[in-house]
């Protein structure tokens, strides 16, 4: 992944963080995940879509992009069934975490944001099956420390427009659009004869164009640069929040956990 340095918080020095901040005060987290996406697309799809839609609306719109969380839930909830049929018992090398561990890290990025002097901070997750959860985890840390706040995944940038899938014709078209040398579509015949198997593609994988990934994208950011225009600011400082305070928000959203749908099948 090629970052655009001059938008992203750990390149940035403290006079060009300062400008970027004053002008507009939204910090972007991308969030993505090593998991299989077939023999066509390297294990990093999800984080690569995150970093390049965070970076460009950054660019376009103003803000500061958060250093990448590219790890993620996986294994529990509904993605346990989802990756048994895909995978059968091939190992799927995948980077995952439990999702008591992602959620309570995003609680503590939150608190980071908001201490630093952004107003408002919009997530953005290559990984989709989560956002109910994440949302849940930005809602809890605004009620008691107000942040404004938009957290989707890509496909919820388009609902309505395209349909998301996994490893398949709407991912690997994004994919071709940004970097199409991580590509082999002259692998998408492999499953029949390779021992990994499936290793989770999407049938319609070869149907992916660049066109289409760049106005899937297009879109994306259409609805990113509506998000981040809704966001109003303030000239007050915000006081300092000490991190024991995230102890009772945290409890409150851990008393949820049976309704967190990350641990929910």
């Amino acid at each position: 992944m090629i970052f655009k340095e001059q938008v992203r918080w750990e390149f940035l020095k403290p006079q060009e963080f300062l400008e970027r901040q004053k002008q507009n005060p939204v910090v972007y987290l991308p969030m993505g995940l090593c998991e299989p996406h077939g023999h066509v697309a390297p294990f990093g799809l999800d984080t690569i879509k995150a970093d390049w839609l965070c970076d460009e609306a950054a660019d376009r719109f103003g803000g500061v992009v958060a250093p990448t969380m590219a790890y993620h839930t996986h294994e529990t909830g509904y993605h346990a069934p989802w990756l048994k049929e895909v995978m059968g018992g091939v190992n799927p090398r995948l980077a995952a975490l439990p999702p008591h561990l992602l959620l309570e890290t995003l609680l503590y990025q939150l608190r980071a944001f908001r201490n630093a002097g952004f107003q408002a901070v919009v997530v953005v997750s290559g990984h989709h099956g989560s956002q109910d959860d994440l949302r849940m985890v930005a809602e809890a840390f605004a009620g008691a420390f107000p942040l404004q706040h938009f957290v989707r995944t890509d496909p919820e940038l388009v609902s309505g427009k395209f349909t998301g899938d996994h490893a398949g014709r709407y991912e690997l078209s994004q994919l071709l659009a940004i970097r199409p040398d991580l590509v082999a579509l002259d692998r998408a015949d492999r499953i029949g004869m390779d021992p990994l198997g499936r290793f989770a593609q999407n049938p319609d994988v070869t149907e992916a164009t660049a066109g289409e990934g760049h106005r899937i994208l297009d879109a994306c950011l259409d609805t990113l640069g509506a998000a981040t225009s809704s966001f109003r600011f303030t000239d007050n400082a915000p006081d300092f929040i000490p991190m024991e305070a995230m102890v009772e928000v945290w409890d409150g959203i851990d008393r949820r956990r049976a309704q967190w749908k990350t641990n929910n099948p």
